[in-house]
């Protein structure tokens, strides 16, 4: 990941001392959003585990995956393209393409990481709501379709503005190296099998 000074980390300039008309506006510049864009960090194979992202991100450090909790059976990551700060992910290590191919074990520990993701980000974000779901398949917008993952988006009110709709933009106040580290911090110790199942 680039550092604030790095290539590629987005940068406000301001407008003056650049050709053209100033018009009062400071630009805000996301070039890393152009590998979304053009899929270039999707896999050439998509059901090869050795080139899928969610594969690939629990053999790399917390800090260099963007881990933010790793379970026995699913880890939770930061989005690389969120929609809103602190945007995770909620993945099964094992490489499965749908919901209904986790087994029991994993399904309980899928749900109780769902569970301790909105716990975390209420104590470190204190968001308004959230959207939690998962996309089954590309024709249903997954951007991954060959590796299960849940997205748990933290709202607040007033977070939705002209630059997604007109610009298709999302100006972002943090960087995700600073995101995973708060919310790592802030992870509970929720134990998935309290609480997917309870005791007694």
């Amino acid at each position: 990941m680039a550092g604030v000074d790095g290539p590629g980390a987005p940068r406000a300039e301001p407008a003056a001392g650049f050709p053209g008309d100033p018009d009062g506006f400071e630009r805000l510049w996301t070039p890393h959003r152009m590998a979304y864009i053009t899929g270039g960090d999707k896999p050439a194979d998509p059901d090869d585990a050795q080139q899928c992202p969610f594969c690939r991100a629990p053999s790399r450090t917390d800090e260099d995956g963007l881990v933010v909790h790793r379970g026995e059976r699913v880890f939770v990551v930061m989005n690389l393209y969120p929609y809103n700060p602190g945007h995770l992910l909620v993945c099964p290590y094992r490489h499965v393409s749908s919901y209904v191919d986790l087994d029991a074990a994993e399904l309980a520990e899928f749900t109780a990481l769902t569970r301790a993701a909105v716990t975390t980000l209420r104590a470190a974000s204190n968001p308004a709501g959230f959207n939690i779901g998962m996309n089954q398949g590309a024709v249903a917008g997954a951007g991954i379709a060959a590796h299960l993952h849940q997205h748990v988006v933290p709202r607040w009110a007033g977070d939705a503005n002209f630059l997604p709709v007109v610009a298709r933009t999302k100006a972002l106040p943090e960087l995700l190296e600073d995101t995973r580290r708060r919310l790592a911090a802030a992870w509970t110790s929720t134990e998935p099998a309290a609480a997917a199942g309870g005791e007694g």
